[in-house]
């Protein structure tokens, strides 16, 4: 079973992210790791990893081809989009996919993407980033919408109250100006 390099730091010892394919003996290996929710410091993402993250794969070498079959799970912190409370997203994904070396991503210019391509990556010096393969599993786990449930009822678009945890006497519906003079005169009629 393989796992990951250390690597000492200011810090001490820590788990890497890189996974490095020269410890790899034979053609089938079990990799399994579990990384604190701390180890992911990606800035500017539009999720939190909160939970510790659990890396099972299995790995398969034909030749300087690597296929990593397994599974990813954890919890992300995200916003909801009507709301903005923060609320947790579990996260358990499968995986399969295929690593080819960097020297074989030629970049052959405009080409149309096959399905396929989309579970194709490249290492670089016999290493893995799985920091790089975690990140982009949990931009695929977001929902197109996230919503801390089906029921949110959002904020308030007059005064900004979480309409979840309270009520306003705000009136939401927008009445057009102009109308205000026809209006007037109406209720003027109605009271003669």
């Amino acid at each position: 079973m393989l796992e990951s390099q250390d690597l000492d730091d200011k810090a001490g010892p820590r788990t890497s992210l890189l996974f490095d394919l020269r410890r790899m003996h034979g053609s089938k290996d079990h990799f399994e790791q579990t990384y604190p929710a701390g180890m992911f410091d990606f800035k500017n993402e539009d999720y939190v990893v909160s939970g510790a993250t659990r890396l099972l794969l299995n790995v398969y070498k034909n030749r300087d081809r690597y296929r990593m079959v397994g599974q990813l799970i954890t919890s992300l912190k995200l916003s909801c989009c009507r709301c903005t409370d923060a609320f947790l997203w579990p996260v358990d994904l499968g995986l399969d996919l295929l690593y080819l070396p960097e020297s074989g991503n030629l970049g052959e210019g405009d080409v149309e993407i096959e399905k396929s391509d989309l579970a194709t990556a490249y290492y670089y010096e016999n290493k893995i980033d799985l920091g790089q393969l975690m990140r982009e599993q949990f931009y695929l786990a977001l929902p197109m919408k996230p919503l801390c449930n089906k029921e949110c009822l959002g904020l308030c678009a007059v005064c900004g109250v979480n309409l979840n945890r309270n009520r306003c006497g705000c009136i939401r519906a927008w009445e057009d100006p102009r109308w205000e003079i026809l209006n007037n005169l109406k209720s003027e009629n109605i009271d003669d």
